[in-house]
């Protein structure tokens, strides 16, 4: 790949990224997040809603009922809402850490049951937010090729359980496959890695820039496999959690061991810093 198709693949990645936020049931749709008491939580624009919607929703639309295992919605009477494009009356909910979620639709709503540790709690995208349209563009340093690395990926030999930090100061565990190592400035580094499949490495990451210029709690970043399994850190595709643009989302930061000592001065930066 020439230094002008590789600025071009980057710079069209970029646009995607921020296209992707503003589509419908994307991140800036994201407008709610509601923890589950046990019993029954009431659904509607009725602001004694456990789990309150817009207003122009009918004031209840039905009730989740959670009782400490699984949670099941039923709709109220005379009420249309759908599971998964399918009209209910009564169903029980999969969570979205499972392989298929349950998604309740209404109008340009959509809630999910989200499954956090030992708690559950309701997402709500809202399809009418202004922010879809109001939201700055997202903001990227220069394209600096020295920040794509080339990197080892060692398996560990029993996959082991980590604990990364989370937006609700909660921490989360997750099996951590093995890491990627390289070399930059005359050191070497290690980076945790999750493996979301055979083809996807998923890196969380801190470095100093969090302090001044780019988002506080670190960054994300998926490692460029190319033909022959030549794996690439590409921190010019870091990019911001969720959090950085929703405050509804529950986003894992990285851990302790992710933390890099140098600059990254590449990827995507952030606003939180400005006054």
């Amino acid at each position: 790949m020439t230094p002008q198709t590789y600025r071009q693949a980057l710079l069209e990645w970029r646009k995607e990224r921020d296209e992707t936020i503003r589509r419908e049931n994307g991140w800036l749709s994201l407008s709610g997040l509601y923890w589950l008491k046990l019993g029954k939580n009431k659904i509607g624009s009725d602001p004694r809603s456990e789990i309150q919607l817009p207003d122009r929703v009918p004031a209840t639309i039905g009730e989740l009922e959670y009782n400490g295992r699984s949670v099941a919605f039923r709709a109220a009477a005379g009420q249309q809402v759908q599971v998964n494009k399918k009209p209910v009356d009564f169903s029980i909910l999969q969570p979205d850490i499972s392989e298929n979620p349950s998604y309740i639709q209404l109008m340009d709503i959509q809630l999910v049951v989200i499954q956090r540790g030992n708690r559950m709690g309701v997402r709500m995208w809202d399809n009418q937010r202004e922010e879809r349209r109001s939201f700055p563009a997202r903001t990227w340093y220069d394209i600096d090729e020295k920040f794509r690395i080339a990197t080892t990926y060692t398996a560990y030999e029993q996959p082991k359980k980590a604990y990364f930090p989370d937006l609700t100061g909660e921490k989360s565990e997750f099996p951590v496959e093995g890491y990627l190592s390289f070399e930059f400035g005359g050191n070497h580094y290690q980076l945790d890695i999750n493996k979301e499949d055979e083809e996807t490495y998923f890196v969380r990451f801190w470095d100093p820039t969090c302090n001044t210029e780019t988002y506080p709690t670190g960054r994300y970043l998926i490692a460029d496999i190319e033909p022959g399994k030549k794996i690439f850190i590409d921190f010019n595709k870091a990019y911001n959690p969720p959090c950085a643009f929703t405050d509804f989302a529950t986003c894992v930061f990285a851990p302790e061991q992710n933390h890099l000592d140098f600059m990254v001065t590449a990827g995507e930066t952030c606003r939180h810093h400005e006054k």
